[in-house]
């Protein structure tokens, strides 16, 4: 229906206040479209602040505090974020410990995720491994190789990629364990090239 000079008839608004509302509801719809891409690179900055980089693996030293800024994340437990960029070295392996490795019993929780924060698979109990561990492969976008029969292959649309996890643990930390654990994490999570020379590319851990 046609808009009068004073306002749009059955809204009760004029032109102007119906013209601001959409402006309005663009831009939280532009917020909300983008917080996962813009969340993923802000973690990435952290880890690039930690001395960490690419296909590296940064972990957090201790509990977080309110001086943590990632979003949702669980007060009582240690993250690792392996990050991974498959534009210029291929396809990478992120390889998970099986469930109950270590002295609390624990096990790993989380998740593989393209940049815009899209699980491409659970990982751990809840996941493709059913918490037995295994090696998932993320793949370039656009990949037409074949994977590896031992390897969990994971499709990606977007070539940098990173896996957010956390160890369920069931015991409580004490301050003389975190560090342990943390080191415990290091050394079981490894993310390395599988074709051509396969080697790690992840010696330097970072920590928070």
């Amino acid at each position: 229906m046609a808009a009068t000079s004073t306002s749009v008839v059955g809204t009760g608004l004029t032109p102007e206040q119906l013209a601001r509302n959409s402006v309005h509801r663009r831009a939280v719809e532009a917020v909300i479209w983008g917080m996962p891409a813009v969340n993923a690179e802000l973690l990435y900055q952290a880890m690039v602040q930690a001395k960490g980089d690419f296909n590296q693996i940064v972990y957090w030293s201790r509990l977080a505090d309110w001086k943590n800024q990632t979003l949702t994340p669980n007060p009582d437990t240690i993250y690792v974020f392996p990050f991974f960029n498959t534009k210029d070295v291929g396809p990478m392996v992120l390889e998970i410990p099986p469930a109950g490795e270590g002295a609390d019993g624990g096990s790993i929780t989380g998740s593989v995720d393209d940049a815009w924060q899209t699980a491409l698979e659970d990982v751990g109990p809840a996941g493709v491994d059913k918490g037995k561990g295994g090696k998932y492969l993320i793949l370039p976008p656009g990949f037409k190789g074949k994977a590896p029969d031992d390897c969990i292959p994971l499709a990606s649309l977007t070539s940098v990629a990173s896996s957010p996890v956390r160890r369920r643990r069931t015991s409580s930390f004490g301050s003389s364990t975190l560090w342990s654990f943390a080191k415990f994490f290091g050394s079981w999570f490894r993310s390395h090239k599988i074709f051509g020379a396969v080697k790690p590319v992840s010696a330097g851990l970072a920590t928070s």
